[in-house]
């Protein structure tokens, strides 16, 4: 029996007539989720993946218990000076990601579109919007998001504000860095702050921020050493525990209990053995609960997927002196900002520092940005001599996922890169 879709038809069947019943139904999942991880975790679950399971679950736990110290956001949303309000940041994308793991997401899609919001939306937008709208979630403080990369982000935090009164604040970033563009920025931080001040009675503490940005240079240091380590390492994942890392390197970076998880993190895959299987870099999002690719990538030593992109979209050490600046260059010169070119040239970077034997990039269906640009990066990619596998799907939504489809490309892709060796130098391969 497959015990969460019960479980999730129960929460369903609640949300009808009861929505905060059914928020008390997920809390108290979570819950028994994050006290057997403790108790009873997978053997193949490494120590540090324990603690980031219990971050990620205890940060959305936390925005659904006290929503009233809780901040929606973007991943690249300036988390740090939030966290300095004391707010937990929680994403947008996070939040939907936790109602599909409920196996919850067709019942908060159909509410969003029967009220009228456009069924080519983003699925992670409908599953959000129909789990506030429908009360299942409960409203934040306020929202913070920026310009970059999705702008799904903008209309969804006004459609907030406009029906629910949550106050929003977008950053608009420029597309390319300069001085000019970076004052830009930090202005509008400092309007930020006092928006946030305004709204906590709370004063802006900026020894607290610099603070913040040393144990994020700390944090980063750590995962630069462990994906040095990694590169010859089998370090046991899946693409669960990678989504879970987007809670370590954006929304809690800056935080003590995420430091503490880098220096696990870098230790703890010195006791690993050595690895002898094919790395594979990911690109975008990644269809967690997709049955086909769970049973190749997770906890799986011959496919190992070694990174995913999003992870390191801005890795550079950030002056703490002059925090506000740093910041204001991280969001600039994330890789996600400005042209596509951007991402295809720190790609082809870490396919080179990782030796990765392939790519892999999922086109989330309603995501602009993946579709759009994935032809770059496969030519890119051609040119290097790495195999790429492009898939497309719903990385939300079971009901676009086509299992049959997938599985067919992503075993003739396995297959053509275990038969590396026996091709030439010169064979450039895309799929």
């Amino acid at each position: 029996m497959d015990y969460v879709k019960k479980y999730g038809e129960l929460i369903k069947d609640k949300a009808v007539t009861r929505p905060d019943a059914a928020r008390s139904m997920i809390k108290l999942g979570l819950k028994a989720e994050n006290t057997r991880t403790k108790l009873l975790p997978k053997k193949e679950m490494p120590e540090a993946f324990r603690m980031l399971t219990h971050l990620a679950m205890g940060s959305v736990l936390s925005a659904l218990e006290q929503p009233e110290q809780s901040c929606w956001t973007n991943i690249f949303a300036p988390v740090e000076i939030m966290q300095c309000f004391g707010l937990q940041c929680v994403s947008m994308e996070c939040l939907s990601s936790f109602m599909s793991g409920f196996k919850i997401e067709d019942y908060l899609i159909d509410y969003a579109e029967n009220e009228g919001i456009a069924p080519t939306l983003c699925s992670y937008h409908k599953n959000f919007i129909g789990g506030v709208d429908a009360g299942v979630l409960p409203k934040a403080a306020m929202s913070v998001t920026t310009s970059m990369i999705c702008d799904g982000n903008i209309n969804t935090f006004r459609h907030m504000e406009v029906k629910h009164g949550v106050e929003s604040y977008v950053i608009d970033v420029p597309n390319e860095y300069s001085l000019e563009a970076e004052q830009y920025v930090v202005e509008q931080l400092k309007e930020l702050i006092a928006m946030l001040e305004k709204k906590t009675g709370k004063k802006m503490d900026m020894d607290a921020l610099k603070e913040t940005i040393r144990r994020e240079n700390a944090s980063k240091t750590c995962y630069r050493h462990f994906l040095q380590e990694q590169k010859h390492r089998y370090y046991p994942n899946t693409m669960t525990l990678d989504l879970y890392m987007l809670f370590a390197t954006h929304l809690d970076i800056g935080t003590q209990k995420t430091l503490d998880f880098f220096r696990c993190l870098e230790e703890d895959v010195k006791h690993y053995p050595e690895f002898n299987g094919k790395g594979i870099l990911w690109v975008h999002l990644m269809p967690y609960y997709q049955e086909t690719l769970q049973q190749y990538l997770n906890y799986q030593e011959k496919y190992y997927i070694q990174a995913c992109d999003i992870n390191l979209d801005y890795m550079e050490q950030m002056d703490e002196e002059h925090p506000l600046e740093a910041l204001a260059r991280k969001m600039l010169l994330n890789i996600y900002n400005g042209p596509y070119e951007r991402k295809v040239r720190m790609v082809r970077e870490l396919v080179e520092e990782f030796h990765s034997d392939a790519v892999i990039n999922f086109c989330h269906w309603g995501c602009k940005q993946s579709s759009g640009g994935v032809m770059l990066l496969k030519e890119e990619m051609r040119q290097a001599g790495v195999p790429m596998l492009i898939l497309d799907g719903d990385a939300m939504d079971r009901r676009n996922s086509h299992d049959g489809q997938i599985k067919t490309r992503l075993q003739a892709f396995l297959e053509l890169i275990d038969n590396m060796e026996e091709a030439t130098s010169n064979d450039r391969i895309c799929m």
